[in-house]
């Protein structure tokens, strides 16, 4: 009863270690005859891979993943796929020193009320490296998907500074370090970003993920919700402590009659919007989902990533052994996690559209 899989359908289980000799993830429910192979996997491993810029961790990890099981001859057999990914750059001894100290904000003390014992190396489980496994997963789920889904994540807000959404090019977001659709927001982050890493410390951030393409009918009324189910896969990223679909929280700003997406016939022809079976609507506060259930619009979760734990400036805490003392987490962490957090939002939300899919073919046939 240690919950490391998830999905209904379409299911993952992740395992591994931050500093063991590696991590991966085992996905299962995946159809049969779907071409996969490491080419596919690959790219979206790089997007989430450390050490990419000045920004991020410089842990050196290539995460070259594996397939070891569940392909055959170019296509997947419908049997469990087992993914392996290497961990090639640990430096366990960057953690002497805390191994008996709890940081503030960290998983050090909860782990080790739960469990009795907790792997201090990199925190063990409680690393975000175990979300390499996750990208792995979410690309497997693309091939589920198809075409028909794309799937979009970019950073909003980096600490109180947020882009301009007038500015909004989704072109721009493989054009900088931040995977950030507002190129005038990337340049003032950098600067940003430096001086919060030089002083020790780290920020929080806000990301965007879109699946444009969801056809209407996916998600259920009551516990298989598609907005629930959402949540819960971006909750259950390390370091998430809020999600929001569609309009979110600034919904509750709104009146009934700014609030509701209304509804037209949508005229038929090359350059018309068809949000599905001849409906198109004029907003989208609802985030594409009505009622646990996709509407046909674009699907919009937001979720808010805390400041890294993991950081230089002195912390009061208290140790193991229950005396009162400082800690200061020397090595090389993110100075903002949310950052490497968009590929995994992007992976997270098409596991969970894959097993949707699947669930609703399951029940409708269609």
């Amino acid at each position: 009863m240690s919950f490391n899989t998830f999905g209904h359908v379409f299911r993952f289980t992740t395992w591994g270690e931050s500093h063991g000799p590696a991590l991966g993830v085992v996905v299962d429910g995946c159809p049969p005859r779907l071409a996969l192979s490491e080419a596919d996997i690959q790219p979206y491993m790089d997007k989430r891979m450390p050490g990419t810029s000045r920004f991020v961790t410089q842990r050196k990890e290539p995460d070259l993943v594996r397939i070891l099981s569940g392909v055959f001859e170019g296509q997947t057999t419908g049997t469990p796929i087992s993914i392996l990914i290497d961990n090639v750059d640990a430096r366990s001894k960057d953690y002497g020193d805390i191994k008996d100290k709890y940081r503030p904000g960290h998983a050090d003390y909860t782990y080790d009320q739960k469990y009795g014992i907790r792997d201090y190396r990199g925190s063990g489980r409680a690393s975000a490296r175990e979300t390499a496994a996750r990208v792995a997963a979410g690309a497997v789920a693309r091939k589920v998907l198809g075409t028909g889904v794309r799937i979009r994540g970019a950073l909003v807000q980096v600490g109180e500074h947020a882009i301009d959404r007038a500015r909004w090019d989704w072109n721009q977001v493989a054009q900088n370090p931040f995977f950030c659709p507002d190129a005038t927001m990337a340049q003032r982050w950098e600067s940003y970003l430096d001086e919060v890493r030089k002083a020790g410390s780290s920020v929080g951030a806000i990301i965007e993920v879109v699946a444009e393409g969801v056809p209407p009918g996916w998600g259920a009324p009551i516990y298989a919700k598609l907005d629930s189910e959402l949540a819960s896969a971006m909750m259950s990223i390390n370091a998430v402590k809020a999600v929001e679909i569609g309009a979110g929280f600034a919904a509750a700003k709104l009146r009934g009659e700014q609030n509701s997406d209304e509804m037209r016939v949508a005229p038929k022809g090359a350059h018309s919007r068809d949000d599905g079976n001849g409906v198109r609507f004029l907003s989208n506060h609802a985030g594409g989902i009505l009622g646990g259930i996709s509407s046909g619009q674009d699907v919009v979760v937001r979720f808010a990533v805390k400041p890294t734990s993991s950081i230089l400036t002195p912390r009061k805490t208290v140790s193991a052994g229950g005396e009162e003392v400082e800690v200061s987490t020397k090595g090389r962490h993110d100075p903002c996690v949310g950052i490497r957090a968009v590929p995994i939002g992007e992976a997270m939300m098409a596991c969970v559209l894959a097993d949707q899919m699947l669930l609703h073919r399951a029940q409708t046939g269609s």
